[in-house]
């Protein structure tokens, strides 16, 4: 799991126009909160949040005005069409303490032979782990799945210290058949 540091100032100043200052000087409005503490309002460079978001479930060691408080982000705003970052949350973490954040899932190997397909019915598993040691994704090996075949949450390998937070008979992926037509008269006779 990656750790990055990160500076933030504190923020005074709330509402559509502040956001839009703080924007402008490329900087993220966000709020930090957890442990039962009052919300606190922030500042972040940009840059620098877009960098750390690139990885999944980052651990940041945010300094705010001096004080050190280490965070994930819990929810990222992003303008629909442009994609720059509007606002974040980021949720207070302590070292040992677990917490509840999705895995992206990645799939390795081949189909069996026959044309089938893979729908991923989740893209990311819903997992508990302790906060400093979050894994960045979760593998299933999809090796010789013939159609029909679904691989539910509890077969899914998780590293050690890692448990599942949605029920083990979850479908995550599923192999289906190709649907082929046959070529009909009209098809033929549009063909010559």
């Amino acid at each position: 799991m990656a750790e990055v540091k990160l500076a933030a100032e504190s923020r005074t100043a709330f509402g559509k126009g502040a956001a839009r200052r703080i924007r402008r000087e490329n900087k993220v409005p966000g709020v930090v909160y957890g442990h039962g503490a009052e919300p606190q309002h922030v500042t972040v460079d940009g840059h620098a949040l877009m960098m750390a978001l690139k990885t999944p479930n980052v651990l940041i060691d945010l300094e705010i005005d001096g004080k050190r408080e280490l965070v994930i982000p819990k929810a990222v705003d992003r303008d629909p069409l442009k994609g720059f970052l509007v606002h974040i949350d980021l949720l207070a973490v302590r070292r040992g303490e677990r917490v509840t954040v999705e895995l992206p899932i990645h799939t390795e190997g081949a189909l069996a032979p026959g044309g089938n397909l893979l729908e991923h019915l989740l893209n990311a598993l819903p997992v508990e782990a302790e906060a400093t040691h979050i894994p960045e994704s979760v593998t299933v090996s999809v090796a010789d799945l013939d159609a029909g075949h679904t691989v539910h949450a509890r077969d899914i390998p998780l590293p050690a210290g890692v448990s599942l937070a949605i029920d083990g008979d979850a479908s995550v992926l599923q192999v289906v058949t190709t649907q082929v037509e046959e070529p009909g008269e009209d098809d033929e006779a549009a063909e010559l």
